[in-house]
């Protein structure tokens, strides 16, 4: 077996990939952040430090072919296409005809559900399919009187395992399947992983329908009646509301003793005793925890404003709001490329931006301390934010594919362009499939179409593409290939292999799909594939057995991210409208990755023979 160095340049490189995937856990520094500074982080050490590698010289811009590459077209071109779909109600006719069986068989329904968006996300960006079964998931369980932690949890296992089985089912396979191209490793089109993944994936489908709904606990649902989700927000009281001039104690008789007042705040630092006889002025800030219902219901009450949620915050003029029959309550899910995530309300401009009045926060993991503002606290993933406005604002709301809107209402859908978006998706697929243009050209071609078709529009298209997301992928790009040029990919291969000793091929095999599997729920799972890719290659090359099972290893391995709520974005949608807990993604997401783990490490040995 051959000896290879690790130089100063290999060194300086996984060191800074190590900081990387440590930054992209961090709640607090924006995605688009971590990755900039690790595209810059290459360029500029390559650009100080000239690197020369087998008679050829490493130019600092090679890391920036990332913005240019097939698989981000490919990517960001399908997650237009889904948001047409979205947006035209094509979807719709599936979820309808679930919701309809849910009444008459709901065990048959759950299968029929699972199955539809199994086979679904093959096709579709996973994220547009869960926001359209959410509020059909949520009517039902308050039609049948069932819990939705039964069936809502399920519904997002489903979507992920259903990407894996076609190279376009996910932005992960896209990357992967890019990176193999590239390094020569392997062709692998559209089907060849579909007949491993559906053996394995049946499997993972039928433990999800007979086995995940009993691991949960019923969790009763944030948005039913019985037991809201609770926010915290502050009432200010108004100069013509009853609660000016008025005692404490008048102010909660005038709630029938429902409202609940945390702290009292008057100007910019005086606390005001919570004592009955203590007198309110106007202008006195009444910190409370309660329903979205209940705290419209107490503004009106006692004649107070809800939506100013910190001083100097951005308001919409009240010229600009129309009248109170117009306006809806909605709630954002707070995600890690939410253009809110890392700051306050305070700093954030859903005023200006979308005409949206930010009422209340809802913290994910831990409610906000009595003595800070609702408006004053950094947002992270999974909270929720409170918002009113017209229906054309949140419309235009959840239109941006940053803004996730856990429930509320949604643009009309155009459905006599819905068979439009169905057949450019249909041609897209089977351009692709049939090997007549490479999905990076068919995917980009079928944009236009549902353009100039009017199935979505130029402001939709820019909207629906998440900067954090391109960003990711250009930096993990930049990262990979800095491993391939720098020899470090085959180096830390070779010490893998030799660590294996003399361990059969096949368990090799095994440890590099854990491995993934364990690294995708902890970091991005773009960037766990494109950092893992060019190692299994260099594995399977010092091993001297065919690439490709350690290639679909990686693939299969990156997309496990079952385990943790903030290991995929449509995890964070369904941990908030589910009233799930993070060890509820534990119960369910654990024994299925351990039965997909095993799965594959059985199927691809003996499907590729090795």
């Amino acid at each position: 077996m051959q000896t290879v160095s690790l130089d100063a340049h290999g060194v300086a490189v996984v060191v800074l990939i190590v900081v990387a995937l440590f930054l992209f856990t961090r709640d607090r520094i924006p995605l688009e952040s971590s990755s900039l500074a690790v595209i810059v982080a290459l360029t500029l050490g390559f650009h100080l430090f000239p690197y020369e590698r087998d008679g050829v010289q490493v130019e600092p811009a090679d890391f920036l072919v990332g913005f240019g590459n097939q698989a981000l077209i490919a990517i960001c071109s399908l997650i237009v296409i889904g948001k047409a779909l979205e947006t035209t109600g094509a979807l719709q006719p599936v979820a309808r005809f679930v919701g309809n069986l849910w009444l008459r068989r709901p065990s048959a329904a759950l299968l029929s559900m699972l199955v539809a968006v199994f086979v679904l996300s093959a096709f579709v960006n996973d994220t547009p399919i869960v926001v359209l079964m959410i509020p059909i998931l949520v009517g039902i369980a308050l039609r049948t009187k069932l819990p939705a932690s039964g069936f809502m949890l399920p519904m997002g296992l489903a979507t992920i395992m259903g990407g894996m089985t076609t190279t376009i089912g996910t932005s992960t396979n896209l990357l992967v399947v890019g990176i193999a191209r590239d390094l020569g490793a392997a062709d692998i089109r559209m089907f060849d992983i579909t007949i491993p993944a559906l053996i394995v994936g049946g499997v993972g489908l039928a433990f999800v329908w007979l086995f995940v709904p009993r691991l949960l606990p019923d969790r009763t649902m944030p948005m039913t009646g019985t037991r809201p989700r609770l926010f915290d927000a502050q009432l200010t009281v108004r100069e013509d509301g009853f609660a000016a001039g008025k005692s404490l104690k008048e102010v909660l008789e005038r709630t029938d003793h429902e409202l609940r007042v945390e702290q009292i705040r008057r100007g910019d630092s005086l606390l005001v005793a919570r004592l009955p006889s203590a007198t309110l002025q106007p202008g006195d800030r009444l910190f409370v925890r309660d329903s979205p219902d209940n705290l419209k219901h107490f503004e009106n009450r006692i004649g107070a404003t809800l939506h100013e949620v910190a001083e100097g915050m951005e308001t919409v003029d009240s010229a600009d709001v129309p009248g109170k029959g117009d306006q809806v309550l909605a709630e954002i899910v707070i995600t890690g490329d939410s253009p809110l995530h890392g700051r306050t309300l305070s700093e954030a401009s859903l005023g200006s931006s979308f005409g949206l009045l930010p009422l209340a926060v809802h913290r994910a993991r831990a409610p906000v301390p009595n003595k800070a503002d609702p408006g004053s606290v950094r947002l992270r993933n999974g909270d929720i934010v409170l918002v009113q406005g017209t229906r054309s604002a949140l419309g235009a709301a959840r239109n941006d594919m940053k803004l996730l809107l856990a429930d509320g209402t949604t643009e009309l859908p155009k459905p006599h362009r819905a068979k439009r978006a169905l057949f450019v998706l249909f041609l897209v697929v089977g351009a692709a499939a049939a090997g007549l243009l490479p999905i990076s050209v068919s995917a980009l071609i079928g944009v236009s179409v549902l353009i100039a078709l009017g199935c979505i529009s130029w402001a939709n298209v820019g909207r629906s593409l998440p900067i954090a997301v391109i960003m990711l992928i250009v930096a993990s790009l930049a990262m990979g290939k800095a491993l391939v040029i720098t020899g470090t990919a085959e180096f830390l291969a070779l010490g893998l292999v030799r660590a294996a000793g003399d361990l059969p091929i096949p368990v090799i095999l095994s440890g590099f799909i854990l491995i993934m599997a364990v690294l995708t729920n902890l970091v991005s799972n773009n960037a766990a594939a494109v950092i893992g890719a060019p190692i299994a290659i260099a594995a399977a090359q010092q091993l001297g057995v065919e690439p490709l099972p350690f290639v679909l290893a990686v693939l299969f391995g990156a997309n496990m991210s079952f385990a943790t709520p903030f290991g995929y974005q449509t995890n964070l949608l369904i941990l908030s409208t589910g009233g799930y807990r993070f060890a509820d993604f534990l119960r369910a997401g654990v024994p299925l990755i351990l039965i997909l783990w095993v799965g594959f490490s059985i199927v691809l040995p003996l499907w590729y023979g090795i």
